[in-house]
């Protein structure tokens, strides 16, 4: 059974920054792509950023120059690195991990920008 666990989240004034862990039980290699995903209280859930097996990477018009995704294989980990946060990052965030025909989510972590 696969297990994603977020972790980073928390409270960081706009400007600031977070780093969310994504620990991933077994092997990452197994995944076509992992992303981030986000969802605002009484908004759609959206991509944030992902890395494919391949090392695409692709990332939201919105994140992008501030935010970057990184995956370190020999410790099934993926990461999100938050820069230059603002008040509109606020969400739970979401790690998930895909495969052609399914996807796997973690349970989320709050990130809020608020001074």
């Amino acid at each position: 059974q696969v297990r994603l666990v977020e972790s980073g989240g928390g409270l960081v004034q706009p400007g600031g920054s977070l780093r969310l862990s994504c620990a991933v039980s077994g092997s990452i290699l197994r995944f076509t792509t992992m992303g981030w995903f986000r969802q605002a209280p009484g908004e759609q859930r959206e991509l944030v950023a992902s890395i494919s097996d391949t090392g695409t990477i692709n990332y939201a018009d919105s994140v992008k120059g501030r935010f970057t995704i990184s995956a370190e294989n020999a410790k099934n980990m993926v990461y999100l690195q938050m820069n230059s946060l603002k008040t509109e990052d606020t969400a739970v965030y979401y790690c998930r991990a895909s495969r052609p025909n399914f996807n796997y989510w973690g349970q989320g972590t709050q990130v809020t920008v608020s001074s």
